[in-house]
C-alpha cells in the first residue's frame, strides 16, 4: 500500500479531538498511546457534559421524568453498543468498568463450575488482566491455567494449541489483539477448534475495537470483553457480550441493589440478564459516552479508518527498517495499531522520557504482559500506538525525535 494514498481526511478528524491541538513541553502534541486509552471527541465529551447538566438522575427507580430521560439514555446506550458488536439481543450485553471487570465476572461466576484438574487455555501474549483472574479462579477451585506459545514473531503457534486441546480444556481465554505487539489473532480458527473440544472461549477485544468491525455471532466466541476508553468513550465503562445460554446459568458474582428481583432474610431472588450482573448504580453518564462514542465511530467509513490506520503503521515499520539501532518487536503475518521496538544500548525509559520532552508520546515498559516479555527474552519494549487521528507526519516527528535521543544517549 502506498502510504500516502489515503482519501481520508484526517486533518478534519483530528479537529474534532480538542486535546489534539494542545502543547506538551512546548511542543504540538504527538500522542502515539492510542493502545493504552484513545483520546476523545467532542461529541462524547459533550454527552458526558449533557447528561450531567440536562439528565442527571439515578436510573430504573425513580418515576420522575429526569429518571426516565436518564434510563433512556442508559438502555439506549446499551442497545446501541449491542448493535455494534453484532448483537441483535442487548439483553446479552452487561455493563462492567471494563475489559478487565468483564474477565473478572466470567472468570468469578462461570468459573463456579470448574473441577479439580480442568484447563484453561490462556496464550502467553495476554495482557495480565486475561491471566491473573484466571489463575484466582484455578486456585480457589483445583483447576491448572495452561500457556499457549506463541512463536518469536508473537504469533500463537497453532500446532501447538491443537495438541492442548487433547487435554480436559474447559476455557480458552485469548485476545483478539495484542495489546504489546499488535497481533491479530486467528480467533475463528481458534474458536473454532475450541468448541470441536468441548471448551468454551473468552475474547479479550480490547485492542480490536477502534480497528476493526466486531461481529460476535461471525466470530462464534462465546464471551466477548472490551473497554469504552480505548474506542473513543469514556473510561470506567465497558462491556461484556456473552451468549444467553451461558449467562442465565451463571450465579450473581456481587451483591446489591438493581441486581435483586425480591429480597428477605428467608432467601432471596435475582433480576433476569442482563441487570442479576449490574449490582449498584452504575456508571450512566459513562454508558452515555460510550453510546456516543458508537454513534461516532457508525458516522465514519469503518474500512476508510483502517485503510488509513494500517498505512500510518506500515509507515512506521519502513521508518524503522531503516533506522539504524532499532529492532522491532512483533512481526505477525497481521499486525493491528501497535509499532513495538527497541533501541540498541538506550534504556527505553530513557528513551520514553526524552521523547516526552520532544512532546512524542509513548508507552515504555512491559505493557502488562510479563510473560510475554519473558518468552521474548526482553524486560519490555518502547510502544509507539496509532489510531484514526494519527498521521504520517506524526511518524516522522517521532523518528526525527528517536534520533536525537540517540545522541543525547550515545
Amino acid at each position: 500500500m502506498n502510504a500516502m494514498a489515503t482519501p481520508l481526511d484526517v486533518a478534519a478528524l483530528r479537529g474534532q479531538f480538542p486535546i489534539l491541538s494542545t502543547e506538551v513541553n512546548g511542543h504540538p502534541l504527538v500522542y502515539l498511546d492510542s493502545a493504552a486509552t484513545t483520546q476523545k471527541p467532542n461529541v462524547v465529551i459533550d454527552a458526558i457534559s449533557d447528561y450531567y447538566r440536562f439528565d442527571n438522575a439515578n436510573v430504573h427507580r425513580a418515576a420522575h421524568m429526569l429518571a426516565d430521560r436518564a434510563t433512556t439514555a442508559f438502555e439506549g446506550a446499551r442497545k446501541k453498543v449491542a448493535r455494534f458488536i453484532g448483537s441483535d439481543d442487548e439483553k446479552q450485553l452487561i455493563w462492567t468498568r471494563g475489559t478487565t471487570e468483564a474477565i473478572n465476572l466470567v472468570a468469578y461466576s462461570w468459573g463456579n463450575r470448574l473441577q479439580p484438574g480442568d484447563q484453561i487455555l490462556v496464550s502467553t501474549l495476554e495482557h495480565h488482566s486475561n491471566i491473573v483472574p484466571w489463575q484466582l479462579v484455578a486456585e480457589r477451585v483445583g483447576a491448572n491455567v495452561i500457556p499457549i506459545s506463541v512463536s518469536d514473531e508473537g504469533e500463537i503457534d497453532l500446532d501447538a494449541f491443537r495438541s492442548q486441546l487433547n487435554g480436559p480444556v474447559r476455557m480458552v481465554a485469548v485476545g483478539h489483539v495484542s495489546n504489546a505487539l499488535g497481533t491479530v489473532n486467528p480467533v475463528e480458527d481458534i474458536v473454532r477448534l475450541a468448541h470441536d473440544a468441548g471448551a468454551v472461549v473468552l475474547l479479550d477485544g480490547a485492542q480490536a475495537m477502534a480497528h476493526q468491525t466486531i461481529d460476535v455471532h461471525k466470530l462464534g466466541c462465546d464471551f466477548y470483553a472490551f473497554s469504552g476508553h480505548k474506542m473513543y468513550g469514556p473510561t470506567g465503562i465497558g462491556a461484556l457480550w456473552g451468549r444467553t445460554d451461558l449467562l442465565v446459568d451463571m450465579s450473581p458474582w456481587q451483591g446489591g441493589g438493581e441486581m435483586i428481583d425480591q429480597v428477605s432474610f428467608g432467601g432471596t431472588t435475582y433480576q433476569q440478564i442482563p441487570y442479576r450482573f449490574e449490582a449498584g448504580t452504575p456508571d450512566i453518564a459513562g454508558a452515555v459516552g460510550l453510546g456516543a462514542a458508537v454513534d461516532y465511530l457508525n458516522s465514519l467509513d469503518r474500512d476508510e479508518i483502517a485503510a488509513h490506520e494500517d498505512a500510518v503503521l506500515s509507515y512506521a515499520v519502513e521508518r524503522g527498517e531503516d533506522f539504524e539501532g532499532l529492532t522491532r518487536y512483533g512481526c505477525a503475518h497481521q499486525v493491528s495499531g501497535a509499532f513495538s521496538f527497541l533501541m540498541e544500548g538506550l534504556p527505553s525509559a530513557d528513551v520514553g522520557m526524552l521523547l516526552d520532552q520532544q512532546g512524542v508520546a509513548v508507552r515504555t515498559g512491559h505493557h502488562c504482559t510479563q510473560p510475554l516479555m519473558n518468552r521474548l527474552g526482553i524486560s519490555g519494549t518502547i510502544r509507539a500506538s496509532f489510531a484514526l487521528y494519527n498521521t504520517f507526519e506524526e511518524v516522522d516527528r517521532l523518528f526525527t525525535a528517536l534520533e536525537k535521543v540517540r545522541t543525547m544517549l550515545s
